[in-house]
């Protein structure tokens, strides 16, 4: 599944302000929850479960780019939300430079594979240089959503 298609402009974030990855991930799931995406009872769990994913690794990437992500029970199809963060977020990259797009990703459990191959096309959606530098810069969710969106169509 691409990113443009589990998006919605209720689900990124422009201008997320964190102290840390823990206050990042907080705030997309929260995005989630006011979206109606995810059940309000179903919010701690989940943070728990990106959480715990967090602690075995960093899942920040390198050129600003986080993609925070866990399998969980009790979700029916893929979850996601966009930060986008001028100053960054410290995400413990591997280039050691703060996360200004933070990607984070919920997958069913029994999805584990589609889950593989979606973070594989968002690492190499995110690879280009030119769209990374276009979302940091979005002023509205609608264009960082049409950004993608016209990005993986030029993938097709």
């Amino acid at each position: 599944m691409k990113l443009g298609e589990l998006l919605c402009e209720g689900q990124i974030l422009i201008g997320l302000e964190a102290r840390d990855k823990w206050e990042a991930m907080q705030a997309l799931v929260d995005t989630l929850v006011g979206q109606g995406r995810v059940a309000p009872d179903r919010r701690q769990p989940i943070y728990e479960a990106l959480a715990a994913r967090e602690r075995i690794a960093s899942t920040g990437m390198e050129h600003g780019v986080a993609l925070p992500h866990a399998s969980v029970d009790g979700t029916e199809e893929a979850l996601a939300a966009l930060g986008v963060s001028p100053r960054g977020v410290p995400f413990l990259s591997a280039d050691g430079h703060p996360a200004r797009l933070i990607i984070l990703l919920v997958i069913p459990r029994t999805g584990v594979q589609k889950h593989i191959r979606t973070l594989a096309g968002i690492a190499r959606l995110l690879s280009d240089e030119r769209l990374r530098e276009a979302l940091a810069r979005s002023r509205t969710p609608r264009e960082a959503l049409q950004l993608i969106r016209d990005e993986e169509r030029q993938e097709d």
